[in-house]
């Protein structure tokens, strides 16, 4: 993994999430009054109810008089809550890390709270697994903390990106009254189905590159970190930055010390989810699986006991945080504010394939800010009870960058039309007449880059998919006549592969592009499965799902039948995209990408297969179009 400029993880420098801190619940139980305004900013340890001590940071806006009351915004990291930044005169509260972030929050008339989750930074206990259940107990108690303060008006949000903006959600599992809002931004509602084994098929760059960083933080390796490995490259960065920072009242860094050696506890992430298959495989070497971990698409109930309003924020080229999001809203009862962009993630990049690589985010950073704002402060301020949210998704349309917004989802006025897989690489609007069938020898070279939407969703980085042209060379495609008019498809596409496998194992890639009158190809969105895992459920989805559910569990799979058509069906992650006038649609089928997912089947001969084409046997995929 290519190492952040700064340990503090790409999240913590998004213009909203910044650090913050508590203290420890015998102390502050029973907050007297005091005629001293609070200091700007503590760093203290919470004591849990299992003796487990948590730190965090706690910053209150600047000059808040004895008696007034503010309402708290909790950010919760495994990412270190804040950087030890060696401050030129050893002690100025500016030179924190966090500062700017908790300034612009401060300001905005909420007090800050960063905590560093159980197992991390210079919090003490161990991890088993992410976001546990003890961690998330963890988080309410923290909110018991806060109402007890004499600052707290008593209501508390939280906000986070990425792991934040799932823990950001995962604090209305306690159904804690104070909690009235929570902004998962970013977040992998479903980390199995949406990140980590997309479609059964293991994103395995991913998980070798983020164990690689969670273990260097949670050893609170600064060097390795930042790639200052050599002995005087280590030496300079530590004149820069200590690490993850310690409590206040840890003045030799002894309590620091203590906390990062019952890190040394901790699961190991890479070797954890290497040795998954399955959803319902052992994790690790412990007896826990990741079925129905302590995670949002699995807590259904219990985020709807909460009654609190969620504001999400992701993008269409990020990961399938959008798809995740579109579920949230379509299980939940809570009310919800949901906003789909052409962002990377984190929001700090326009991701529009149709507009310069270049091109600033919409919104932009203060546009984003303004809007949490906007959303919490009538939940958070103001009455006793508040006028109820109005759940709506506002999405963009790439291409045109054209905001909308919908009650639904899928939004009305979008019909579904079939193309189908026809002879000489046409993608055709009738079925084809004469039976047919193509060969394909999977190209295991066959790649969608390094720019792609899984890997901003581990460095906040820029997606920026190149002319395709050379690279749908190595796979086997399908090509509409032009449009005719302006079209827009919104939704998720569904595609249906007859196939004839030679291999009892395979992956299938199905990606959605665009062909200009000059012959470039834009990439639009993407669906993969896992030829084992293409039995739909027979139970029920946890949560709404576009297409058929799957398991993906050891017990669901089946080896492809060798030379025997099979049918497989499966989505496309959601996208809102215009094609002009002229341009034609492809559909472009892969069996691997290369540098981002595992290759299938794991070892042998390449994976072939043959796509049918006939009256019976209709390969074909169906896009949610409307004309403009």
């Amino acid at each position: 993994m290519k190492a952040p400029k700064t340990p503090v993880l790409y999240a913590t420098l998004f213009l909203l999430l910044t650090a913050v801190a508590c203290s420890s619940p015998e102390d502050s139980a029973s907050a007297p009054e005091t005629d001293t305004p609070p200091p700007r900013l503590q760093a203290l340890h919470v004591e849990m109810r299992d003796g487990v001590r948590i730190a965090i940071d706690v910053w209150t806006p600047e000059g808040l008089q004895p008696g007034a009351t503010v309402p708290a915004l909790m950010r919760m990291t495994r990412y270190w809550r804040a950087e030890d930044v060696v401050a030129a005169d050893g002690g100025d509260v500016t030179a924190d890390s966090n500062y700017e972030q908790a300034d612009r929050i401060n300001g905005a008339g909420y007090a800050y709270v960063v905590v560093d989750a159980r197992g991390t930074g210079a919090s003490f206990g161990t991890r088993d697994y992410e976001i546990t259940e003890d961690e998330v107990r963890d988080y309410g108690e923290i909110v018991d903390w806060i109402v007890a303060q004499p600052w707290s008006n008593g209501r508390v949000g939280s906000v986070g990106v990425s792991y934040e903006g799932t823990t950001a959600e995962m604090l209305a599992v306690n159904r804690n009254p104070a909690v009235r809002a929570v902004a998962p931004l970013y977040p992998d509602f479903n980390p199995f189905d949406h990140l980590v084994y997309p479609g059964g098929v293991f994103l395995e760059f991913f998980t070798d590159e983020w164990g690689q960083l969670v273990f260097m933080m949670d050893n609170d390796d600064i060097c390795g970190l930042t790639g200052s490995t050599a002995e005087a490259a280590c030496a300079e960065m530590k004149q820069q930055s200590r690490g993850v920072k310690p409590v206040d009242a840890d003045t030799d860094r002894s309590l620091l010390a203590a906390a990062v050696e019952d890190h040394a506890a901790n699961y190991k992430v890479a070797e954890a989810y290497r040795s998954l298959e399955f959803r319902d495989d052992p994790l690790g070497t412990g007896p826990r699986n990741v079925d129905r971990l302590s995670t949002p698409s699995w807590k259904k109930q219990e985020i709807e006991g909460s009654r609190a309003a969620i504001f999400s924020r992701v993008g269409w080229l990020d990961a399938a945080t959008a798809a995740g999001a579109l579920s949230r809203f379509n299980t939940f009862s809570n009310p919800q504010r949901v906003v789909i962009g052409a962002l990377s993630h984190g929001g700090n990049f326009d991701t529009d394939p149709f507009r310069p690589a270049d091109a600033p985010p919409d919104p932009s950073a203060d546009e984003q800010f303004a809007s949490l704002i906007a959303f919490f402060d009538p939940l958070l301020k103001g009455e006793v009870e508040p006028a109820p949210v109005s759940s709506e998704i506002r999405y963009v349309t790439l291409g045109s960058g054209e905001w909308r917004s919908t009650p639904v989802w899928p939004p009305e006025g979008f019909d579904d039309r079939t193309f189908y897989l026809g002879a000489n690489g046409h993608l055709d609007p009738e079925p084809p007449g004469a039976a047919g069938s193509d060969s394909y020898s999977v190209d295991y070279t066959a790649t969608t880059g390094t720019a792609n939407r899984w890997h901003t969703n581990i460095d906040g980085s820029d997606v920026v998919y190149p002319d395709r042209r050379e690279e749908d060379r190595k796979l086997l495609t399908y090509t509409s006549a032009p449009l005719q008019r302006d079209t827009v498809v919104t939704g998720q596409p569904m595609i249906t592969l007859y196939v004839r496998s030679a291999t009892d194992d395979a992956a299938f890639f199905a990606y959605l592009e665009t062909v200009a009158a000059d012959g470039r190809v834009t990439y639009v969105t993407e669906g993969q499965l896992r030829a084992v895992s293409r039995k739909p459920a027979s139970v029920e989805a946890p949560y709404w799902h576009a297409g058929p559910y799957r398991t993906f569990r050891r017990a669901d799979a089946r080896p492809m039948p060798i030379g025997e058509i099979e049918e497989i069906t499966f989505e496309l992650w959601p996208t809102s995209v215009q094609v002009p006038a002229g341009h034609r649609i492809r559909v472009a089928l892969a069996g691997a990408d290369a540098g981002n997912f595992a290759r299938y089947p794991k070892s042998g001969e390449p994976a072939q297969w043959t796509i049918e084409r006939s009256a019976e046997y209709s390969s074909k995929i169906v896009l949610p179009m409307r004309e403009e």
